[in-house]
């Protein structure tokens, strides 16, 4: 049975299918744990269209699609050493985390928290999905709106659908981008396919009250596509090679976690009143 179905194409089951599948099925990069890394490493396994290269598609065809949103698959190396023709840190420090980029960051709950979480996500990942579905509330619940925890929002995106998804939630206002986000997360099946579809996207961000005439704007802003290369380019500094991915303090964690597992990591950070986070 699953030999045939993996001979079936996408569209004979249709997309929520297929991410139902790709769910289940774990969706493991194979990569190697390293050294501090809970868990196997995570990889997207639902889009199809990671093979490109480009931040987004150009609005008309004839147009060269832009550099570079990066590749899935590297693993981390001992720091100093180069993969790709970049440095790895093997193990980043609370400074190397909390570095922010041109853009800054996204950012949920308290600034004086004593405690950072930074979670990579691309907006096509089942994973990442899953995550802010099942556990994401009762975490923030439990600790963002309390103020123990300070949780940073950091764009992975693997693939064309998802960096084009990443750039609209950046020109959210701050009110609406949470909200877009997770919106993004939540209604995938609706959106994400084998080809790049703007007019899915916008129907997402337009829910959110984006007017058509901005999610245009916002797609033809160069600095921001820029922005977004270099905080994908830092979190692959980082170690980053798959979603979910989070820094809890300096921990690196590359599972979804649920509620118990995440509090079994933090409350020790949190009773021992050690500061394992900066920025």
């Amino acid at each position: 049975m699953r030999m045939r179905l993996a001979q079936r194409p996408l569209a004979a089951f249709g997309m929520a299918a297929f991410l139902a599948l790709a769910l289940s099925l774990g969706g493991c990069t194979g990569e190697p744990a390293s050294p501090g890394v809970i868990g196997a490493a995570t990889a997207e396994t639902a889009t199809a269209d990671t093979s490109g290269l480009a931040a987004y598609p150009s609005s008309t065809p004839k147009e060269a699609a832009k550099p570079v949103l990066g590749r899935a698959g590297e693993t981390a190396t001992s720091e100093g050493a180069a993969a790709g023709g970049r440095t790895i840190i093997a193990e980043p420090t609370a400074a190397d985390l909390a570095v922010a980029g041109p853009l800054g960051d996204r950012v949920l709950g308290s600034a004086g928290a004593p405690l950072t979480v930074y979670e990579y996500a691309s907006m096509t990942c089942p994973h990442c999905r899953a995550f802010h579905a099942s556990s994401f509330p009762a975490i923030k619940q439990a600790y963002i709106d309390t103020g123990k925890i300070k949780w940073v929002i950091r764009e992975f995106p693997i693939g064309r659908s998802s960096g084009n998804a990443w750039i609209i939630t950046r020109c959210a206002k701050d009110e609406t981008w949470h909200g877009l986000y997770e919106r993004f997360l939540a209604e995938q099946a609706s959106w994400v396919s084998q080809e790049v579809r703007l007019d899915a996207i916008y129907a997402v961000a337009a829910k959110e009250g984006m007017s058509r005439s901005e999610f245009d704007s916002c797609l033809a802003n160069q600095p921001l596509v820029d922005g977004l290369n270099w905080v994908k380019e830092r979190g692959r500094e980082l170690g980053v090679i798959g979603t979910p991915t989070f820094f809890i303090g300096t921990k690196h964690v590359r599972q979804v976690l649920t509620p118990d597992e995440f509090k079994a990591i933090v409350e020790p950070m949190l009773s021992g009143g050690v500061v394992a986070s900066s920025g």
